[in-house]
């Protein structure tokens, strides 16, 4: 199995897992057979800087990948993947190698649009035919990260509280 991982950089297993998949500077694909890592990828996102609405699917498509693990994405992307056959999960925190663990622990789910993304109607037909992602700004992107940090912060001190 090949799951790429969105990064904010391209340090593979070690990236920071990214929180929007078609905003991230790069991709880690891991080949993976009966729960090993045989292999680590981190290739750049063709379009980060001109983003393609629909590119990035197909990219993740090109490189053979059977699973795209994100902090969140639209409802046209998962849509896309969709019709790749490229199974989408959404949720990935922490470090690339965190989010393939969290994946291959059943911890990740399926993708789900992020808030903008899932309000139905016209606005969403448009929104997507016209960018998908496009509103994600700079400061949209950072409130998600927070957001997701936060929720990760209060994770990791449950565990800390459990093992003291």
């Amino acid at each position: 199995m090949r799951i790429a991982i969105s990064a904010d950089d391209s340090r593979g297993l070690d990236s920071v897992a990214a929180h929007h998949f078609g905003r991230c500077p790069y991709y880690v694909f891991v080949d993976v057979e009966e729960r090993k890592v045989q292999k680590v990828e981190t290739l750049p996102n063709p379009t980060y800087e001109h983003h393609t609405p629909g590119a990035v699917p197909a990219f993740i498509h090109a490189q053979g990948a059977d699973v795209m693990l994100a902090g969140g994405m639209g409802r046209r992307a998962i849509d896309l993947f969709q019709q790749y056959g490229i199974r989408a999960h959404t949720g990935a925190a922490g470090t690339a190698r965190r989010a393939l663990e969290q994946f291959l622990g059943g911890a990740l789910e399926e993708a789900v649009p992020c808030k903008e993304h899932s309000g139905g109607g016209e606005h969403e037909h448009q929104h997507a035919a016209d960018h998908d992602e496009e509103e994600h700004g700079e400061v949209q992107r950072l409130q998600e990260e927070i957001t997701a940090l936060h929720k990760q912060i209060v994770e990791a001190g449950n565990r800390l509280e459990q093992l003291q």
